[in-house]
C-alpha cells in the first residue's frame, strides 16, 4: 500500500508521499512515488503514484522516455498546451500500459494504479488532478482542494479539519506531516521516509524538495507533539455522566 497527498493552497501546490511498498509483512521495500518534470520559466509537472508497482513504474518510465525522444507523438509532458491536456496524456498512458500488461481474459483490476497530477504551465493557473486506472480524471476545486491516493482514511480527518486555502507552505507541510504520522501509526503498509515538495504559484520551477527520514528532528517533534496534544484535548473533554 502507499499514501500520497496533493494539496492546493493560494500560494501554490504541496505534495507528500511515503516510500513503502509491500507484498506481505515479510516483503517490504522502499520506492519513491513522487516524480517531477521541469522546464524552468515555462512549466512544472509533478506526479504521485499508488497501486500496482509494475504499472506505476511503466507509466512513469514511458512518460519520461517520451519527453526525451518524442518521435512523431503530438505532445509530451514538456510540451502539452495545458494541464488539462497533460492529465489526458497521463490518463491515456495509464490505459495503454494496463491494456498491454493485463493478459487476455485476466482481470485488469490487478494491474490498476491511481495518480495525482499537479503543476502549472505558463499562462495558466496551477491545477491538480486525480487520475483513475481507467484513464479518466477529476480536478481539485475550492470544495475539494486536495487529493489522496493509497491508504487515505486515517490521514483525511486532520486535513479536512485544519486545511485553510490561505495557509503558508510551512503550515501545509505541518498539516501533511500530522496526516502521514496518523496514517503510519494506524497502518504498517505506510512508512518512512517521506518525500515533500513545494511548488510556488507562477515560479515555474520546483521549490523545496526534501526527504524526511526517521531521524528528522522536526518530524519527530510533530509526531510527539500531536500525540501529546490529542491526549491533552481528550482529558479536557467533559466526562460522561450517564
Amino acid at each position: 500500500m502507499t499514501y500520497c497527498v496533493g494539496l492546493k493552497i493560494d500560494r501554490g501546490l504541496v505534495f507528500m508521499s511515503d516510500t513503502r511498498t509491500n507484498a506481505g509483512v515479510d516483503s517490504i521495500a522502499k520506492y519513491g512515488k513522487m516524480f517531477a518534470w521541469e522546464k524552468p520559466g515555462e512549466r512544472v509537472i509533478v506526479l504521485l503514484t499508488a497501486g500496482n508497482l509494475a504499472t506505476t513504474q511503466a507509466v512513469v518510465s514511458m512518460l519520461d522516455e517520451r519527453t526525451k525522444a518524442p518521435g512523431e507523438r503530438t505532445h509530451t509532458l514538456l510540451d502539452t498546451p495545458s494541464m488539462f491536456q497533460t492529465a489526458r496524456l497521463v490518463g491515456d498512458t495509464v490505459k495503454e500500459v494496463i491494456a498491454n500488461t493485463a493478459p487476455v481474459g485476466q482481470n485488469a483490476d490487478a494491474f490498476g494504479a491511481t495518480f495525482i497530477l499537479g503543476g502549472q504551465i505558463k499562462g495558466t493557473e496551477p491545477r491538480l488532478f486525480l487520475i483513475y486506472p481507467e484513464g479518466n480524471f477529476v480536478e481539485a476545486n475550492n470544495d475539494t482542494p486536495f487529493f489522496q491516493i493509497g491508504e487515505v482514511k486515517y490521514g483525511k480527518p486532520i486535513i479536512i479539519r485544519a486545511y485553510e486555502a490561505g495557509m503558508s507552505f510551512e503550515e501545509a507541510a505541518k498539516l501533511l506531516m500530522v496526516s502521514f504520522d496518523s496514517t503510519q501509526k494506524s497502518n504498517i503498509s505506510v512508512g518512512l521516509p517521506l518525500d515533500l515538495m513545494f511548488y510556488a504559484r507562477d515560479s515555474y520551477k520546483i521549490g523545496l524538495r526534501k526527504r524526511i527520514d526517521s531521524d528528522d528532528a522536526y518530524y519527530r517533534a510533530i509526531s510527539q507533539g500531536w500525540s501529546d496534544a490529542l491526549k491533552d484535548a481528550f482529558k479536557r473533554l467533559p466526562d460522561f455522566t450517564g
